[in-house]
């Protein structure tokens, strides 16, 4: 069946940094549109950024363009997402989903951004 298994979240302090991992399995991945959304407490879901198959183009919301950073490992069908420069508001559970419906979604993986 189809899994996403995200991991990578933690307690960082501002400015810090930290790399989420989105590992997939049950469909083919390498021909699949991916997707980072977050949900911040008591907030709804805000999509965050987004990959084609080949990786070759990627997309991304107004609120962290410039910090950060989609990518995708074919070969180990595995959905990365490179976050620098963590403020507050980046606190949220980060999810990965499948392909422009949204789809499929993992479990979610925890950042929290706090000194």
């Amino acid at each position: 069946q189809v899994q996403l298994v995200e991991s990578g979240g933690g307690l960082v302090q501002p400015g810090g940094s930290l790399r989420l991992s989105c590992a997939v399995s049950g469909f083919t991945f390498s021909s699949s549109y991916m997707n980072w959304v977050r949900q911040a407490p008591g907030k709804g879901l805000e999509w965050v950024s987004s990959i084609t198959s080949d990786g070759s183009i990627t997309y991304y919301a107004d609120s962290v363009k410039g910090r950060f950073t989609i990518s995708r490992d074919n070969a180990k069908n595995t959905l990365l997402l490179q976050i620098n420069s963590l403020k507050s508001e980046d606190t949220a559970v980060y999810y990965c989903t499948k392909d422009h419906l949204f789809t499929f979604w993992g479990q979610g993986t925890q950042v929290t951004v706090s000194s």
